[in-house]
């Protein structure tokens, strides 16, 4: 777990962040999924990790989701959250991870990746700071940088976000405070 204790090594490279990438289902959400009589789909998103994501676009962390999922609930979301950035259906996050990079100019080490299975441990092989929900399977856990207490759309992401933070000698009420 990184945190404001963790060791210079892993708060080194915290600091060097620049850029999250998030999985969606399972990070941002908790995972699971609700179907309407008709058909529509329905995702619960944790106001927590929403504000997170906010604050972490104030203070200048460039964001993307790539998520395995072609959902139009992903657009929506990153529309609320004014993250412009986004793949989904995709297959392969590794190369999804080494496309976004390329696109803003960024080296892998200066980005984080969270995700909660076994698809997503490709991207987090590859990049500079690795996280996962406390819920996520248990080869991801085995291999993160970070394991949040939290599991996935219930903090988790907030968790990830604070620890950023901590490392860039920051807090989420100075970055609030600093944005309006």
């Amino acid at each position: 777990m990184a945190h404001k204790n963790a060791s210079p090594e892993i708060q080194d490279r915290l600091r060097r962040i620049k850029a999250i990438a998030f999985d969606v289902d399972g990070v941002l959400t908790d995972g699971g999924m609700w179907w309407g009589a008709d058909g529509e789909e329905f995702k619960r998103f944790s106001f927590s990790d929403i504000m997170g994501i906010s604050l972490a676009r104030r203070h200048g962390f460039t964001l993307t989701l790539i998520s395995g999922e072609a959902s139009p609930l992903v657009d929506r979301y990153a529309a609320k959250m004014k993250i412009a950035d986004v793949t989904k259906g995709c297959r392969d996050k590794a190369s999804a991870l080494r496309e976004f990079a390329g696109r803003n100019n960024l080296d892998l080490a200066e980005i984080c990746f969270m995700g909660d299975d076994v698809n997503d441990l490709p991207a987090m092989g590859i990049c500079g700071f690795s996280a996962a929900p406390a819920d996520a399977r248990p080869a991801v856990l085995e291999k993160v940088d970070f394991a949040a207490t939290s599991p996935g759309g219930r903090g988790a992401v907030r968790e990830l976000i604070e620890a950023l933070f901590a490392a860039h000698e920051t807090d989420s009420a100075t970055v609030f405070a600093n944005s309006i």
